[in-house]
């Protein structure tokens, strides 16, 4: 390979190093039930109405603050939408829900005094029926926390209808959470929703319940399980020293959505970026918006749009994000072979990636975003080592290096890369399939940035 430095960091930033540690999480001071706040619909209206108008109300209200109101929520959590697909594996968005009750965790990244949650239908063929939601403290498996409970209200009703493609926010409940704490959020769909708006790999266990168990502590109920997430697509704090531009995105497909981490144990490379910054004693908000497939210039049935299409909704709808990390590419340069999940994709050439890393750069730009740019890791020995990907992975992450494109880079290539064969992944960090790290190499990627860059 050509273009190879030794360093950890790219062309902007000098190598360091930092642990990454997780924060003690504190116990939770008994808190009421919260009422909801916000917007409602017309009194007599029947419930699908009251939860239409509600909908409507609230996200013309979200659209006439704009940016300049967006300083009183970050994000803590997130996961890009997918259209359902059972590519890998057997999971629920096919067959979607039907008087289930749905339960989720996941970690935020960065804490505050208030806690909201974010719900999608973006590829909803109906509108869907939120019954009941609830978030509270993580116990293990399925159960949570006495006395952590909360019911989430949206509009001050108990629940919502949320039309085919939209999204809406739960209002805000005073919910004191800690930097790198799990919570978790409960939904109860009591009508049939169709297939579901989901993200597919989440290395994380979800639990589903017959019937309607949003207020139970225990997991007895939730039999079932998956290691998918469900309409839910963020989680977003408030409170004291939340009100700054400074949430990082990590942008990009499976080795960003973390592929080979171990399940449920929060190992992705954002995750260990979150840890770096906790252990500082300066969380910062970081967002994970990989698709595990995606490609940055073609669409595909199951891994979602294109980079430069989803960018816009999945990163420029975030609050306060200052720094966007892109690592995206290698599925286009593989994805025109034989080995591709759910068949080939066009061929696409070093130009049309490279114009479509320039897109992706002018959008976040145009937001006043910084781009950090992520040179593409190994793939020999993989089912994508062809001399013909090689050559494009070289003259791409060439690039990256070299152009001045991005307004930093990370040189993720040669962070995990074997120093005795620099085009495959060091054993120490490779999860088994030469293409994916495991949780050493994730780690290892989050410890190659120099936080001082972002």
């Amino acid at each position: 390979m050509t273009g190879h430095r030794t360093g950890r960091i790219g062309s902007k930033g000098s190598a360091r190093r930092a642990g990454a540690a997780l924060l003690a999480t504190a116990t939770l001071a008994a808190l009421p039930v919260v009422g909801a706040q916000g917007l409602t619909g017309p009194s007599g209206a029947t419930a699908a109405e009251r939860d239409s108008a509600t909908y409507k109300s609230r996200t013309a209200y979200e659209s006439r603050q704009g940016p300049a109101k967006s300083w009183s929520w970050q994000g803590g959590w997130a996961a890009s939408p997918q259209a359902p697909t059972e590519v890998f594996t057997p999971n629920w968005s096919r067959q979607g829900f039907e008087n289930h009750t749905v339960r989720q965790v996941v970690r935020v990244s960065k804490g505050g005094t208030k806690a909201r949650i974010e719900l999608s239908n973006r590829y909803g063929t109906k509108p869907l029926r939120i019954v009941g939601a609830t978030i509270a403290r993580t116990a293990e498996g399925a159960a949570v926390e006495g006395g952590s409970v909360r019911k989430l209200a949206f509009g001050k009703g108990g629940s919502v209808t949320i039309p085919a493609g939209g999204k809406v926010y739960s209002d805000g409940v005073p919910f004191a959470v800690k930097a790198l704490e799990s919570l978790t959020v409960t939904l109860y769909l009591a009508e049939p929703t169709g297939p579901a708006t989901f993200h597919m790999q989440s290395s994380a266990t979800s639990y589903r319940a017959q019937g309607d168990h949003t207020a139970d502590r225990g997991g007895a109920a939730f039999t079932e399980t998956s290691d998918s997430w469900y309409y839910l697509s963020g989680v977003e704090v408030s409170g004291k020293g939340t009100a700054r531009r400074d949430s990082v995105v990590a942008f990009g497909d499976s080795i960003t959505d973390g592929t080979g981490s171990t399940l449920d144990t929060d190992n992705r490379y954002p995750d260990e970026l979150a840890e770096r910054f906790a252990a500082a004693g300066k969380p910062r908000s970081v967002l994970n918006h990989g698709i595990s497939g995606n490609q940055v210039t073609n669409d595909t049935s199951w891994a979602g749009e294109k980079g430069v299409v989803r960018f816009k909704k999945d990163v420029l709808s975030e609050p306060n994000v200052g720094t966007v990390i892109v690592l995206e590419g290698i599925n286009d340069i593989g994805g025109s072979g034989p080995s591709y999940p759910g068949g080939p994709t066009p061929e696409v050439s070093v130009r049309q990636l490279i114009d479509g890393h320039r897109s992706l750069i002018r959008q976040a730009h145009a937001r006043g975003i910084k781009v950090v740019g992520a040179t593409l890791t190994p793939v020999k020995g993989s089912f994508y080592d062809t001399p013909a990907n090689e050559a494009k992975r070289d003259a791409v992450n060439d690039w990256i290096r070299t152009s001045g494109a991005y307004d930093e880079v990370v040189d993720l290539d040669r962070a995990i890369a074997d120093p005795a064969d620099p085009d495959r992944i060091a054993p120490a960090y490779d999860s088994g399939d030469a293409l994916h790290p495991n949780d050493a190499g994730y780690k290892a990627m989050a410890a190659a940035v120099d936080l001082r860059t972002l």
